[in-house]
């Protein structure tokens, strides 16, 4: 194992006001390489991984890592690697962009027993066909009412989002041992999508949350240059990718197309220019108890937490909680018991904000 410095003391606190408010931002983990994702185990126990591979369990009271070894066939290319950890009932779920043979990938998803030892991973979902792209894996799941949800991003194959015979640029709803839901959109007037399909039309989803007050599935979609996007997974819909461009613009600056027209779905919330968007949580906790409901969002490129606040799916207001303090943000997650918001950045770092 490379010599990696984990400093668990609180390396650097801030504390700045905003909205007349104080809210602390601490970093109290530093030295990571490049992690993506992190889930609790238990109330001062997470799980982190890094998209070169590795899958850590940290003890957050006694100041301990440990390394969990596992058997992935990881392909490291461009955005790819090991990229989401899901903890569910002593389960372990992660996405990541599994080795297909001569340069080619998938979103692939497996599932293990928990062990703070050895994880022993079973695929229960791979995105067909493999793709030779290092781009737009999505990779975020959430489970509800006992169903697997997975974001399948579209390799950068833009209109493949539009092809139901094949999973990039979708929504994938599965069982937890990744056999197919007999009411999926296939089998209730879809009969050309593939069974694992819930809806279309997505670029690179990588935030994704069950809500804890209306129990629907919200996004987040990381657009071209421009369009970015907020808004609710709906079955057998179409959220238009690559004929929709949500306002945004090839990064050449050619036109993709509309922002949105009638036989799609409409998101809840556009950003034009784009964010970057990334993770994203329903808030639900006391820390911060006058956010509960509003959706928090992270991004990369902008370096900002942003709070939306939307009705009846409709978008109501937006604020900024911070901007360009803590570098891109990669994921967010907040401690059951106490509503304490933990975040992870590109930079290496896990940082929590409390009052």
């Amino acid at each position: 194992m490379k010599k990696i410095f984990f400093i668990f003391m609180l390396i650097f606190i801030q504390t700045f006001n905003l909205r007349s408010e104080d809210f602390a931002l601490k970093e109290i983990i530093s030295g990571l390489n490049s992690p993506w994702s992190l889930t609790f185990t238990e109330e001062n126990k997470i799980l982190v991984t890094e998209k070169s591979g590795q899958i850590l369990l940290v003890d957050l009271k006694k100041n301990k890592i440990k390394k969990i070894k596992h058997n992935l066939d990881i392909l490291e290319d461009g955005q790819g690697g090991l990229l989401e950890i899901l903890f569910y009932n002593e389960m372990v779920f992660v996405s990541y962009s599994e080795n297909r043979g001569g340069g080619k990938s998938s979103t692939s998803v497996a599932v293990a027993n928990f062990d703070n030892n050895s994880l022993n991973f079973k695929n229960i979902f791979r995105a067909e066909p493999p793709i030779n792209s290092g781009y737009h894996f999505g990779s975020r799941l959430v489970i509800k009412d006992k169903f697997l949800f997975i974001t399948a991003g579209e390799r950068g194959q833009g209109m493949i989002a539009q092809d139901p015979s094949k999973h990039p640029g979708s929504i994938i709803k599965i069982h937890l041992d990744g056999s197919i839901p007999k009411d999926n959109p296939k089998f209730n007037g879809k009969e050309d999508w593939l069974p694992e399909i819930y809806q279309i039309g997505v670029r690179n989803p990588q935030g994704m949350d069950v809500s804890p007050y209306d129990n629907k599935i919200y996004l987040t979609n990381h657009g071209a240059k421009g369009g970015d996007w907020f808004g609710e997974a709906k079955y057998a819909e179409n959220y238009g990718w690559k004929i929709l461009g949500w306002g945004g613009t090839n990064y050449t600056g050619t036109k993709i197309g509309p922002k949105w027209k009638k036989g799609f779905t409409k998101a809840i919330k556009y950003w034009v220019p784009s964010i970057a968007v990334s993770s994203m949580i329903i808030y639900k906790g006391m820390e911060f108890k006058e956010w509960n409901g509003d959706a928090l969002i992270t991004s990369l490129r902008d370096q900002s937490l942003r709070k939306i606040r939307f009705k009846n799916n409709k978008f109501i207001n937006e604020e900024i909680i911070f901007k360009e303090k803590i570098g891109r943000i990669r994921d967010i997650e907040i401690q059951e018991n106490t509503g304490r918001i933990f975040l992870i950045n590109d930079q290496g770092s896990v940082w929590t904000l409390s009052k």
